[in-house]
C-alpha cells in the first residue's frame, strides 16, 4: 500500500516539475516579448517627439507669417 502511494506520489511531483518547467519557459518567452514591445515603445516615443517637433516649427512658420501680415 505504501508503495502505491509513493508511485502516487512521485507521478504528482513530476507533473508539478513539468508544469513549472513550462511556466519557467513560458515567462522566459514574455521576457523577451516585454523587451522587444519596449524598444518598439521607445522607438514609437521617439517618433512621435519628433512630429511634435517637427509641428512645433510649422506651426512657428505659420505664426511668424500672421504676423508679418
Amino acid at each position: 500500500m505504501s508503495f502505491d502511494v509513493l508511485e502516487k506520489l512521485e507521478s504528482k511531483i513530476q507533473a508539478a516539475v513539468d508544469t513549472i518547467s513550462l511556466l519557467q519557459m513560458e515567462v522566459d518567452e514574455l521576457k523577451d516579448q516585454n523587451g522587444q514591445l519596449g524598444e518598439e515603445n521607445q522607438q514609437l516615443k521617439q517618433q512621435h517627439d519628433a512630429w511634435q517637433e517637427r509641428l512645433r516649427v510649422l506651426l512657428g512658420k505659420i505664426d511668424q507669417v500672421e504676423e508679418s501680415a
